[in-house]
């Protein structure tokens, strides 16, 4: 079962080394490693061409962004299974594919999530918040503010091919929207595989400040409207729970 790992950079040179590193010494042996490379200025791409990666293509071009740069890498994706990793992330540990494969075997899933570790920027072995998923609840789900840590969150490719890629007007929530449509909408069958899977530095589009949580609460909106899943008014009220519950957890 191949395994495909997309990976989107735009002047990723500080730490796609660690994200580069951290699927090469992954022990399953049938894992390909695209990049979608948004025309990167600084050393990005050297640093790909200099580190011991299992990298299989790169396209560098301009792009319409993170979510974009998605879509092309999935669409080009060999594996069964695709999986997104973030140029600032790294998985957990090297046995993170080969125990998703298991999962996913065991289960015969569309799709698999876990958890995920918050870590500090520069010091990624200090743990700030976690995000423990826990499995999927059909009478509360998304809209109690329930919902996969997307570099957790591994599809069955056909899956993609049945329903549809990222919403690329969505600037920052298009994961939310997928995996809302995937698992609310047309309910496909998932499975909570507790491990920690993947370590995030803090920082990024979706976890920056008071501004990027309007727009995400926004765009959340919008992914229920677009996929006909009623939301309670106090939504943002639970989503800010959600996330507090993190810290609770570290």
């Amino acid at each position: 079962m191949k395994v495909s790992i997309i990976t989107g950079t735009y002047n990723s040179e500080k730490y796609i080394g660690d994200c580069l590193t951290s699927i090469n010494e992954q022990d399953y042996p049938d894992i390909e490693h695209i990049i979608i490379d948004g025309a990167s200025k600084d050393s990005t791409l050297e640093v790909i061409k200099n580190t011991n990666n299992r990298v299989s293509k790169v396209i560098s071009e301009p792009d319409e962004g993170i979510y974009d740069a998605m879509n092309k890498g999935i669409q080009l994706a060999k594996g069964e299974i695709v999986g997104i990793l973030n140029s600032d992330d790294f998985y957990n540990s090297n046995e993170v594919i080969s125990q998703v494969v298991k999962a996913f075997k065991e289960s015969q899933a569309d799709c698999i999530y876990g958890n995920l570790y918050y870590v500090k920027p520069d010091d990624p072995s200090v743990i700030v918040r976690k995000w423990v998923t826990g499995p999927y609840n059909k009478k509360y789900g998304f809209r109690w503010g329930w919902h996969p840590a997307h570099p957790s969150f591994f599809v069955r490719k056909d899956i993609y091919e049945k329903y549809g890629y990222f919403q690329a007007d969505h600037k920052i929530s298009a994961d939310f929207e997928l995996m809302l449509r995937f698992i609310e909408r047309f309910k496909v069958k998932s499975s909570y595989l507790e491990y920690p899977m993947v370590r995030m530095r803090l920082g990024g589009e979706s976890s920056n400040g008071v501004k990027s949580h309007f727009i995400g609460n926004k765009e959340c909106y919008r992914a229920f409207k677009r996929n006909g899943v009623p939301v309670p008014w106090f939504y943002p009220v639970v989503r800010i729970g959600s996330k507090l519950k993190q810290y609770f957890n570290h």
